[in-house]
Order: C-alpha cells, then structure tokens, then sequence
C-alpha cells in the first residue's frame, strides 16, 4: 500500500512537471516583442518537455498505460492552480466542479488497479 501511494505521488510528480511547460508557454507568448525574453522561456518549455519525456518513460514502468495516461487528466488541477497561483486568474465554480469530477476519476481508477509487475 505505501508502495503504490509513493508511485502514484511520483506519478503526479511527472504530471507537474508536464504542467510547468504550460506555464513557460504562457510566459512566452507573454513576451510582447522582447525576443530575449520569448527564447528564454521558449527553450525553457522544451527542456522541461524534454525532462517530462524521460520521467514519463520510466513511471510508466511502474502501472498499466491506462491509469498512466488517467492521471495525466490531473495536470487539469496543477494547470488551474499555476493559473490562480502565477498568473491570478479567477476560477469559476464548473471549473472547480469539472476539476472535483476529474480528480474523483482519476482517485477511482487508482484505488481500482494494480501496480504493473517489477522485472
């Protein structure tokens, strides 16, 4: 059981990550004509990518590809609160709703499946 807790943090671990390029994406089309700026974050978004890539390849070690890719729907979450946190959006109530329904699912398959075999 700890076991499965660890992977599945280490799991939402890779979707945050995967979530930080939104935001260098946000910063760079945020950059208005300062190319320095827009370079920046723009390689920025693909070193994360490239981080996400490897860690996406060895978590996916540890579960079957459908809860996987299921809590990849969680970077709706960590999307929503880097958007409150950094860039002070406001939230409406279907977005925390849709977020409530998204985070149920995702609790629902994890509790539902097993861990893939170690080799």
């Amino acid at each position: 059981m700890l076991k499965k807790l660890k992977n599945i943090l280490l799991l939402q671990g890779v979707v945050v990550v995967y979530t930080i390029s939104g935001v260098m994406s946000k910063n760079a089309s945020a950059s208005k004509g300062d190319s320095v700026r827009f370079l920046f974050f723009f390689g920025m978004e693909f070193v994360i990518l490239g981080i996400y890539a490897l860690l996406w390849q060895q978590i996916i070690k540890r579960f079957e590809l459908s809860v996987a890719y299921a809590n990849r729907s969680m970077s709706v979450l960590w999307s929503m609160v880097w958007a409150v946190v950094l860039f002070h959006d406001s939230i409406t109530l279907h977005n925390i709703i849709g977020v409530l329904l998204v985070t149920a699912g995702t609790i629902i398959i994890n509790t539902d499946t097993k861990e893939a075999p170690d080799d």
